[in-house]
């Protein structure tokens, strides 16, 4: 390993946090900077792209399969790495931020894998993002346990054999760490703080565990953003001394030009590339933003109506099984967000019934695993895919050769019936503001309605009234959607918030904050490319 020199980045801003001693060592801030030196420049020119590439969908309306990268689809001979055995069988992926008692529960799940979120499932508060690295350190030394300081309950690890293997979730590439700066002043990008100490730190930990440092890759826009990522990774196994091909990463494709790049994102990292994943809500929201101004034609209804059996939704997921299983990586499926009613039985019975749906969809698609957001829901998912499994890890050996998907079927939105809805519009703005409240507060993963919400669906609401708003979409009652009906079922929705919970915690809160940056983000005529930038300014912490 490269001898650690006194580091150049500086920590601002920040609070001393118990413990951040153990994360932020002269050695791995110095690993950071590195990577923060060699990689930064490529992933500003990368953001550059991706504003010419929307300037490009903005004129033209419409996407291809690349003519550049038609030999790396048309070679039948590639195929990514084997998957090591920790990550052979992925049948069931739970999701989380890493607060304490989540690393624990998530771990105890019974899933097969835990996706450890430092990205949409965790506000970005300089706490979140250093103790969820104390937690994860202490899970795998095994010093970790809690107790709930309501109910006095406590939490501790199951046998090792027992628990979830962890795929950890950095930020994405556009996402900047302010409280970490080099000598110029200038952040480091989040994605390369959250990696960086996480692999620094335990990489050769979970090697010894018999395991490995995976990741989840968000927000993925083209093959050459997975470059950039294939390239981290084979500095940093030189760096700390493993071996190449350690590393494992899933890619998930959640924007619209990811999905037309899916084989070629998987020979960019064919080493390392563990698999692909179909993130539901951040591909609407990418739909949105990228054919904002494509007309009518491309307008979604409500959010809630468009399941994944929709045309277009069926070709990104069919498209997405034949890709991965065609370069013997892992297809995984989509999040069941639902919470179960610790009151209502009645409510948990249909959801349970549409999550096995769901989840049997997925696994008869031949889908290798599914993710859920809580813990009840394992068992639900985990019948569907042994059903079809069986005792065998995965089902990469069904290539769906029976999949055609064109270009245009993607973005087939107006293959779709449901039109948008007054219903779907107040839903957007309650789900807005409620979840941008808890994001200010420092709450990534907050529960709403019964479903588990993360900033993924506060991007999709705000989207879509902002598209509704500037298609001039008439509602089912005869209202037109407009800044001035957003704004009146703004005031109605904070108004019964405050009856709801009350003025000392409605004042406690930040509700007109998220409110006021709802309406900014959904009426402002220049649309915020992520909700998450103009929030993190308001962030505290």
């Amino acid at each position: 390993m490269s001898a650690p020199a006194p580091s150049p980045l500086a920590i601002v801003d920040a609070e001393p946090l118990p413990r951040q001693e153990e994360v932020l060592t002269d050695a791995a801030l110095a690993f950071v900077a590195e990577l923060h030196r060699r990689f930064t420049p490529r992933r500003d020119e990368l953001l550059a792209r991706r504003a010419e590439r929307r300037a490009e969908i903005a004129r033209t309306s419409t996407l291809d399969f690349l003519p550049e990268t038609a030999a790396i689809r048309a070679d039948d001979s590639w195929k990514v790495a084997p998957a090591p055995a920790a990550l052979n069988d992925r049948r069931v992926e739970i999701t989380g931020p890493t607060d304490r008692k989540m690393t624990i529960n998530a771990l105890n799940s019974g899933a097969k894998v835990w996706l450890a979120d430092f990205e949409d499932a965790s506000a970005p508060t300089w706490e979140n993002v250093i103790l969820g690295q104390v937690n994860l350190i202490d899970a795998y030394t095994r010093n970790i346990d809690f107790t709930d300081p309501g109910s006095g309950k406590s939490y501790a690890l199951r046998p090792n054999g027992e628990l979830a293997t962890v795929v950890m979730r950095p930020r994405g590439w556009h996402l900047n760490e302010r409280h970490l700066v080099d000598t110029d002043g200038t952040p480091v990008p989040g994605a390369l703080v959250d990696f960086g100490l996480y692999f620094f730190h335990n990489a050769q930990r979970l090697l010894d565990l018999g395991k490995g440092p995976y990741f989840y890759l968000p927000k993925t826009e083209s093959h050459l953003e997975a470059r950039l990522w294939n390239d981290v990774f084979v500095f940093a196994q030189d760096y700390v001394g493993i071996p190449q091909g350690t590393v494992r990463a899933t890619v998930l494709i959640e924007t619209i030009t990811a999905a037309y790049e899916m084989e070629e994102i998987l020979y960019e990292l064919r080493d390392h590339a563990a698999g692909l994943n179909a993130g539901r809500w951040d591909y609407l929201f990418s739909i949105v933003k990228n054919f904002r101004d494509g007309g009518a034609r491309f307008v979604l209804p409500d959010r809630n109506a468009v399941t994944m059996t929709a045309p277009f939704m069926r070709a990104y997921t069919e498209l997405l099984v034949r890709t991965c299983h065609k370069r013997g990586a892992h297809a995984i499926g989509g999040m069941a967000a639902f919470i179960p009613s610790r009151k209502d039985a009645e409510v948990n019975k249909v959801a349970f019934e549409k999550v096995r749906a769901d989840k049997d969809r997925e696994a008869n698609d031949g889908f290798d695993g599914s993710w859920v957001a809580h813990p009840d829901l394992v068992p639900i998912a985990m019948e569907s895919f042994d059903k079809v499994l069986g005792d065998k890890p995965n089902q990469k050996d069904r290539l769906r050769e029976d999949v055609h998907v064109e270009a245009a079927d993607l973005i087939a939105i107006d293959s779709l019936d449901a039109k948008p809805t007054y219903n779907g519009l107040v839903n957007a703005v309650q789900v807005g503001i409620r979840y941008i409240e808890a994001w200010l507060r420092g709450l990534g993963a907050v529960a709403i309605f019964n479903l588990m919400e993360d900033a993924a669906t506060a991007e999709i609401s705000r989207s879509q009234i902002w598209q509704w708003i500037n298609a001039g979409v008439e509602f089912e009652n005869g209202d037109k959607a407009a800044p001035e009906l957003a704004r009146k079922v703004a005031a109605e929705e904070l108004s019964n918030i405050r009856q709801e919970i009350g003025e000392q915690a409605f004042a406690a809160g930040h509700w007109q904050e998220a409110h006021d940056l709802l309406l900014r983000v959904s009426l402002d005529e220049n649309y915020a490319d992520f909700l998450t930038l103009p929030a993190y300014e308001q962030l505290k912490g």
